[in-house]
C-alpha cells in the first residue's frame, strides 16, 4: 500500500507550478450557472437535507438507468447503486471480494491498485497492448482468478482504447469461464469521434460497470455508481451502509435536478468532447515540437497522453522538473513492480495553451541538462 503520487505531489506544488499530473477536468467548462440554479432550487425543499436511501435517491437512479437503456443495455433503477465517486464503488466491490485474486491490466489505475492492496486482493498484471489487454495472458489468468478489472475506454494511465475485435473476444472469455468483470468507465463519454460499446452490455449477469460524473460534470460532487445485476448488487448494499450510510444527499439532489433537462447535459458533453479534442491536438503539437524523442500513441478520447522517454528514469527526472515548477506522473506509479522506469503520463485537459507550451518547453530544456 503506497500513497497516491498524484495526491502527494499536489501538496508540494505552488501557484506557479504547471501541472500535467492529476486527471483534472477543465474547471472553465464546469456548468456553474446551471448547477447553481439547481442548487438554489433544491435548497428550497426541507427534505433535501434529510437522510436518504443507501442505494441512492430513486429519481437519480432512474436517470442513470435511462442512459444505459439509450445505449441498448436494459437497465432499471434496481440495477444502480449510487456511490461516493467510482473510487468508492471500487472499494465496496473489493471489500466484498477481499482475499481473492484479480486479473488487471499492466499498467493500471493507481487508485484501483491501492484499493485492491488494501483489501488483500492479489493482482495478476497482464500486458496492455495498443488495442487492449494481451488475450493470451488474459485467458490464462482468468481461468484461475475468475475475476478481472479493465478500463477499456481511454485507459488510465495510457489513454488506449480496446478494439471491437478484442472486446468481443473478452466477452467470450469471460462467458466461457463464468468470470466476473469490473469495467471501469469514468472516461467513456469523453470520446473525440466515436463512442465505444460497453463490454458489460453483453455480460449483464457477469459484470460491474462503474460510472462517474467526476470527469463529465464536477469532481467535488463525488457522485459515481455501480451498474450490475440485482444478484450481484444486493450483497454490496450492506457494505455501502457500513461505510457511510448513503452518498451525499445534497449532491444527489442537485445533480438530479440538473439532469431533469437532459438536453443541457448532452450539450455540455458535446462541448467537453470538442474542447478536449482541441486541447489534445494542441498538446500533441507542442509535444512533437519540444520532445520529439517522446514515444506515444495519440488517444481517441479521455484526458491523458502516455508514452516513454527512452533510457530516462522518469521517477528521478520528475524531481528535477519539480524544482522548475512543472510536473507530470512517472509511469512507474502505475505498475505493481519497479521494472518500468522510462514512461510518463501527461494530463492535457486542465492546462491552458500558454501553460502547455511553456510547460513542455521547460521539460525539454531540463531534459537536455539531465
Amino acid at each position: 500500500m503506497k500513497r497516491s503520487f498524484i495526491r502527494e505531489i499536489l501538496e508540494h506544488t505552488t501557484n506557479n507550478t504547471i501541472s500535467f499530473a492529476g486527471g483534472l477536468p477543465d474547471e472553465k467548462l464546469f456548468p456553474i450557472v446551471q448547477l447553481k440554479k439547481s442548487a438554489m432550487k433544491v435548497m428550497q425543499i426541507n427534505t433535501t437535507l434529510q437522510y436518504t436511501k443507501s442505494t441512492g435517491i430513486d429519481s437519480l437512479k432512474e436517470k442513470i438507468a435511462q442512459f444505459y437503456c439509450e445505449d441498448g443495455f436494459d437497465t432499471g433503477p434496481e440495477n444502480i447503486l449510487i456511490t461516493s465517486g467510482s473510487q468508492q464503488a471500487l472499494d465496496i466491490i473489493s471489500r466484498y471480494n477481499s482475499n481473492k485474486t484479480i486479473t488487471i491490466e499492466s499498467p493500471s489505475y493507481l487508485g484501483a491498485i491501492n484499493v485492491f492492496n488494501l483489501n488483500n486482493i492479489k493482482q495478476i498484471p497482464i500486458t496492455l497492448e495498443n488495442d487492449g489487454i494481451n488475450l493470451e495472458g488474459f485467458t490464462s489468468s482468468i481461468k484461475e482468478t475468475k475475476f478481472s478489472y479493465l478500463i477499456p475506454d481511454f485507459q488510465n494511465p495510457t489513454g488506449k482504447t480496446y478494439s471491437k475485435e478484442k472486446r468481443k473476444k473478452i466477452i467470450s472469455i469471460i462467458k466461457s469461464n463464468d468470470a466476473i468483470l469490473i469495467e471501469d468507465s469514468p472516461y467513456s463519454e469523453l470520446y473525440f469521434d466515436t463512442k465505444n460499446t460497453m463490454i458489460s452490455k453483453n455480460l449483464p449477469k457477469n459484470s460491474f460497470h462503474l460510472g462517474s460524473f467526476s470527469k463529465t460534470l464536477a469532481p467535488s460532487l463525488r457522485i459515481g455508481w455501480i451498474r450490475a445485476d440485482e444478484e450481484l448488487l444486493k450483497p454490496l448494499i450492506s457494505y455501502k451502509e457500513a461505510m457511510d450510510l448513503h452518498t451525499n444527499g445534497l449532491s444527489q439532489h442537485i445533480l438530479d435536478d440538473y439532469l431533469n433537462d437532459i438536453t443541457q447535459y448532452k450539450k455540455h458533453l458535446n462541448t467537453l468532447r470538442s474542447e478536449y479534442k482541441n486541447k489534445m491536438l494542441l498538446f500533441k503539437k507542442y509535444l512533437d515540437l519540444y520532445l520529439p524523442e517522446f514515444e506515444y500513441c495519440e488517444p481517441k478520447g479521455g484526458m491523458f497522453i502516455y508514452g516513454k522517454l527512452p533510457n530516462i528514469d522518469t521517477s528521478v527526472f520528475i524531481q528535477e522538473c519539480i524544482k522548475h515548477e512543472v510536473i507530470f506522473v512517472p509511469g512507474i506509479e502505475f505498475y505493481s513492480d519497479d521494472s518500468i522506469k522510462d514512461e510518463i503520463r501527461f494530463n492535457f485537459t486542465h492546462t491552458s495553451e500558454d501553460e502547455i507550451k511553456i510547460g513542455l518547453e521547460k521539460i525539454a530544456t531540463i531534459l537536455k541538462e539531465f
